[in-house]
This record gives C-alpha cells, structure tokens and sequence, in this order.
C-alpha cells in the first residue's frame, strides 16, 4: 500500500512516499521566518499549507501520487494561529520560540504546580502564555476568532473540513491535564480550542494535494512523540533528534505521580508518555553561522570535522531562544568564549556541536542516567562528526536507523496502526550502525565538560545580574 505522510516542522514540510514498508522518495519546501520584533518569532499561516502544497508537487515530479492510499502527519508543536470561522488566519502565526508571553506567565501560578499538571515548563515561549498575551494584547483579533490552531491542526482541517488535534499537540499546550479531559482554562480560551483525538484516528477524507479521491487523513502526531516511535526509542535507549534544535527524549509508561520533575512530559501517541529534554538551537545556530561567515551550512560542517576536539579554545553557549534544557533559563543569549584571533568558521562550528552534545550530557544525567545507549533521529544523523562527539561527551554507544527522518516513520507507523497494519519497526526502520564511543575522546570532552560547566555558570550568572539590574 502506498502512503504519504507530510511532516510540517519549523523550517520547512516534508513529504514522504511509502510503498508498504519501504520509503520510496522525500522532498522538502521551506517554510520562511521573521523577527518582527527582539523576542518575537512569526510565519505567515498561508505559508504552512503552501509549504505542503510545494513539497508534494516537488514530490510528484519524481513520483505517481495517484497510487496513495492514506495520509497521515507529523508536526511541530506549540507553534499556533488565530483563524476564523472560514479557517482564515487572522494574524501571524505565532512560533514555539517566541517568547512574548513574558507578562503573562504569573496569571498560571506557581510554575512547579503548573509543571506536575500539565508536563509544560512554565515561560515567556510557553504556548499557554504567549496564547494569553494574544487574548490581552490583541483583544480585537482574539474576539474575532473562532479556533486556536497549530499548522499541522489548519492543515489537515483544510484538506479535510474537520477542525481537530490530537492528545501529542493538545498536551503541548498547557491547557490540559496530563491524564487528558477537558481544558483547564477558561472559557474565553477553551471555546477556541480544537477538539482533541487520538493520534491514530481518521479524521476525514481529501482529495487535495494531487490525492486520489476520498483518501483517508490520520491526524498523526506531534514531531518528538513520532520520532521517539519512529527511532525505536525506549527507557534505556532515549533518542536524541537533531534538527532546528535538539532534544533527548525517552518513552515511559510510568504513573504520573513518578514522572520525573527534570524535564518536560509530553502525551505518547499511543501509550504513556514521553519525557522530554529540549535544548536550544542546534541547526538554528549552525544556519545562523552560516549567514554571518558566508559558509554554507555543509562547509562549516566540513570545517568542524578538520579542526581538533575542543575548537581551539573556543566554548559556544548556542542559545539563540534562550536556554532550555537543562538550564532553564529562557532570557540567556547566545555567546562564544575564548575567541582569539587563530579562530575559524570551523572552530566556531565545532564549538557549537560539542555544546549542543554536551547539553545532552548533562540531560542525560537529569532524565536517564542509566542509559547506555541513544538513538539519533533528525538531520544531523546522518553526519558522522554529529555521531561521534555525542558519543564521546555522552560516553554512550550511538545507534543509526536506515532512515534518519525517524517523524515521517513515526508518521507512517501511526498510519499502520490506524489501518490495523502489521508494521514492524524493524522492517521500516533497521538498524545500520551501532557507534561505540573512543576512549581516548571520551577523556578529552570530560576535561572539556569541566571547563564548559564552569564558563556556563559563569555566563548565565551574569545574565542573571544583567535581568535583575
């Protein structure tokens, strides 16, 4: 049988074609970003349905969409527009690291008991605050509203006609309960919200997208609950996904009142939950580093691998939204220490990928300590500097699936189980690679560890001065 399943991520949509248990072809069309303002991050809603639109015409050059049998979806979380109605959009699109909903983080209380409720850490890029600043900052967009949707939400309800999320999104968000039921917001919020599904239900039917007529839509799930699925995660082999930015994330069918209270728990698209551990920009930095040197992305990358462990000296706090995980500290910026004038793009983006790997360290410490190995998802899977410095700073075996874009296997797996498939994760996603740390650069990132704790206490004390001036 033939499948598509379209991940909508932050930067860009892709489109995946299926046939059975095998993926035939992917494509991508980028999804463009502003910053309007220092803090403020925004796409044009319209974009998010073109973006799919454009990847699958760029995937039908190269294959017969005529033979799909069903679509089903990944996507970006917390990332929302106001709609109305008609499901037009009323204003930008508001992203996941936007963080304007500073003034109205207090109105949710005390964040620890916003935590243990509804698994989100309570911040100025929270969902719940930044769709709270909306209602009191843009009083007369919010009123006209009828639905508070993320893109994957607007898109399936345009291919469909039913407006819907699923529990991955909905719990996301921090207007609900981690144990699911109705919203815990007012009304004035609540009657906006989406009507909350399974992650494996068919939602309705299209015929858009050069679909065959009457193609059944699975509503999927949200990109870190179907990467952890996609990439065989467990409790003692969390996945590690490497994208726009990076996260550890482990799947556990513990109670809610053993959570752990380290990291963010998201809902499991199928069962349980999922701990997550999201750090700040990884490929965001690199892209960023690109433009300010003229690298291409793949160059600096290259340049990375030819300079030596430790990046000449040079310490990358790459925290372009703040710093997540596990620091915690969501109005820190981005800094490079111990620049001289020997320095390099190269060594500049090493230091970006050994702090990014780091961070993962530390996480791992937080929320699986005991593991002994990850497995990669995303992009950055398949580079080999990318496998080898998480393995040596994490001092953990490495383990790479045939496809590294785990979302779209998560995607597809949804599909099966939607279907009542038989679909082994094995059969779509195999092993090929089973990376064993070195011991020798697992001694060097251990002396590297050291000096990068100390710089970034020292930095986020001074921002920590610098907020409170």
């Amino acid at each position: 049988m033939s499948a598509l399943t379209l991940d909508l991520g932050t930067s860009a949509t892709k489109a995946a074609l299926w046939n059975d248990d095998r993926l035939v072809a992917l494509s991508r069309a980028s999804i463009p970003t502003s910053h309007p303002r220092p803090g403020w991050v925004e796409q044009d809603p319209n974009a998010w349905w073109e973006s799919a639109v454009n990847a699958c015409a760029e995937l039908a050059t190269r294959c017969d969409l005529s033979s799909v049998r069903v679509v089903g979806f990944s996507a970006a979380r917390e990332t929302f527009a106001l709609f109305d109605t008609s499901l037009r959009p009323l204003g930008p699109g508001v992203l996941w690291s936007d963080a304007r909903g500073a003034s109205n983080v207090l109105q949710f209380g005390d964040p620890d008991e916003f935590r243990n409720r509804t698994g989100v850490v309570l911040n100025a890029a929270c969902c719940a605050a930044k769709v709270a600043w909306a209602a009191a900052f843009e009083a007369d967009r919010f009123k006209d509203a009828r639905w508070i949707l993320a893109p994957r939400d607007w898109v399936a309800a345009r291919l469909t006609g039913t407006v819907c999320t699923d529990v991955t999104l909905a719990s996301r968000t921090g207007f609900y309960a981690l144990e699911g039921g109705p919203p815990i917001v007012d009304s004035t919020i609540a009657s906006r919200l989406p009507p909350v599904r399974r992650s494996a239900d068919v939602v309705g039917y299209t015929s858009e997208l050069g679909l065959p007529p009457n193609t059944p839509v699975v509503i999927g799930a949200g990109d870190r609950g179907c990467e952890v699925i996609g990439a065989g995660a467990t409790p003692m082999m969390p996945m590690v996904s490497w994208g726009t930015t990076t996260n550890l994330s482990a799947p556990t069918s513990g109670t809610i009142e053993n959570l752990p209270h380290a990291a963010a728990v998201s809902r499991h698209p199928t069962t349980g939950y999922v701990i997550e551990a999201g750090l700040s920009a990884s490929g965001a930095a690199l892209d960023w580093l690109s433009i300010v040197t003229g690298r291409p992305v793949d160059a600096l990358w290259a340049e990375a691998a030819g300079t030596t462990p430790g990046a000449n000296g040079v310490i990358s706090a790459p925290w372009l939204h703040g710093a997540r995980a596990p620091h915690w500290q969501p109005d820190a910026h981005a800094a490079f220490l111990g620049l001289t004038g020997a320095c390099g793009p190269g060594d500049l983006g090493r230091a970006v990928i050994e702090a990014v790997a780091l961070d993962v360290a530390r996480c791992c410490e937080l929320v699986a300590d005991t593991s002994a190995r990850l497995t990669l998802a995303g992009g950055g899977a398949s580079n080999a500097l990318w496998r080898e410095i998480l393995a040596a700073s994490t001092n953990r075996r490495v383990v790479r699936r045939a496809v590294d874009d785990a979302a779209s296997v998560g995607a597809r797996l949804l599909i099966a189980e939607a279907l009542g498939e038989a679909a082994e994760l094995q059969t779509i996603n195999s092993v090929v690679e089973e990376l064993e740390p070195e011991p020798q650069l697992v001694e060097r990132y251990r002396e590297l560890r050291e000096r990068s704790d100390r710089a970034l206490e020292t930095l986020l004390s001074l921002e920590r001065i610098a907020l409170a001036d």
